[in-house]
């Protein structure tokens, strides 16, 4: 068990990006890895130009690196914005623009986890309104997920960061994991469980993982406080992770943290465990 024993992904939206998003799987690819994340990489467009998709699956596939996991379209991230799917008008129009476009380029590249941010609150709207939307475009992008044989990840965030965002405990990202199975009878939405976001929410992680193991899709660390790489913080990592794997979760592990140098981030993590079994 231990960190060699986890199958990891880095994720090139929040480590390598001092260089062009083209040129980040062949770093992580020469740091040893052989899979990737990415947020949704055009956050001024849900609907790149043809060519652009075909770029990026041409440095994913030269790289030698498999997206696991991809955002939807998710507004201005890094940013204010927090997702799309609850915010009506513009927004939302643009996240069901992407959702096809997001779910052929996944399909393209042999992706099976697309994660749909749930947005934040907006000001003079009913929480229920907005509720009512995210179920009724959360259901179209599963079954968009479900045509490509893929899942939809619902995600916590953290309350002190993202203090508009509603979905900020495990319990509350289940709800709507179990509403939208439930609407759409596939069972394809997932939880998608971030041990940092969920350690800035104080909640219990081993409760979290004992509870809702067989419900998420995919998992995302980063130490706490900071963000970090794992051991520059407190969090016990190695053995939640360790706990994961006993409670049945199979899947990756995201690599979802900040370091001014990601190559040289990755010495807690031995050469020969970074590529995914």
């Amino acid at each position: 068990m231990g960190y060699t024993d986890q199958r990891f992904d880095v994720n090139l939206s929040i480590l390598y990006t001092e260089l062009p998003l083209l040129e980040r799987p062949a770093a992580a690819a020469a740091a040893g890895f052989t899979a990737v994340e990415l947020w949704w990489p055009w956050i001024e467009t849900p609907t790149p130009a043809q060519d652009e998709l075909d770029a990026l699956k041409k440095a994913l596939e030269d790289a030698g690196t498999q997206l696991v996991g991809l955002n939807f379209y998710a507004g201005q991230l890094p940013g204010p914005d927090r997702g799309a799917v609850s915010v009506p008008g513009e927004e939302s129009d643009r996240f069901r623009a992407n959702i096809e476009v997001a779910a052929d380029f996944a399909a393209s590249v042999g992706c099976k986890a697309l994660n749909a941010l749930y947005g934040n609150r907006v000001e003079g709207v009913d929480p229920a309104v907005q509720d009512e939307l995210a179920l009724e475009n959360l259901v179209i992008a599963a079954r968009a997920a479900d045509r490509i044989g893929a899942i939809l990840l619902i995600e916590t965030l953290n309350k002190p960061e993202s203090p508009l965002y509603p979905l900020v405990s495990a319990p509350s990202a289940i709800e709507v994991v179990d509403k939208v199975n439930e609407a759409t009878g596939l069972g394809n939405a997932k939880f998608l469980l971030d041990l940092y976001h969920l350690a800035m929410n104080d909640e219990d992680l081993s409760e979290v993982i004992e509870k809702y193991a067989a419900k998420t899709g995919h998992v995302q660390i980063a130490d706490k406080p900071g963000r970090g790489a794992p051991g520059t913080g407190e969090l016990p990592l190695e053995d939640l992770l360790d706990q994961l794997k006993k409670a049945g979760y199979q899947g990756y592990v995201g690599l979802e943290y900040k370091a001014a140098d990601a190559a040289a981030s990755f010495d807690w993590l031995p050469a020969e465990a970074r590529a995914a079994k």
